[in-house]
């Protein structure tokens, strides 16, 4: 029998929430951290027409810049100064901190796996892809 390990990781949902005294929101990335696996990845997806039905107005192009920041920030990319060049779990927490903006971070949860990058990808899936009618 075959043993395979597991670390924990952690994650949180990227939130649009393109009017902030309304409360609506739509996911629209996520953020995985695994501190054992050396691991900090996201993964993102901004549903336009699902944006427009709360807010016809909403600067879709500057949700998305915010939202690729994150990714930047994420992946250690120049761009992202020096919040970029943070140790990961410095720019997960930097990532995760609350804000009032319309990117917001959701709350961040735990869990095992022994692929975060794979996990990435299952919640990316299961939690801000739109979902597939059958």
């Amino acid at each position: 029998m075959t043993t395979t390990s597991r670390d924990v990781f952690e994650y949180a949902v990227l939130r649009v929430v393109p009017r902030v005294e309304r409360g609506e929101l739509l996911n629209a990335g996520v953020i995985v951290y695994c501190r054992q696996r050396d691991y900090l990845g996201s993964r993102l997806h901004l549903d336009v027409d699902r944006l427009r039905a709360l807010d016809p107005t909403a600067d879709a192009a500057a949700i998305g810049r915010a939202l690729q920041a994150a990714a930047d920030v994420c992946s250690a990319d120049p761009v992202a100064g020096a919040a970029g060049r943070e140790a990961l779990g410095s720019r997960f927490r930097w990532l995760t901190a609350p804000r009032s903006t319309v990117v917001q971070p959701g709350p961040v949860h735990t869990g095992l796996t022994a692929d975060p990058d794979a996990e990435a990808d299952r919640l990316f899936r299961l939690l801000v892809l739109p979902v597939q009618g059958g």
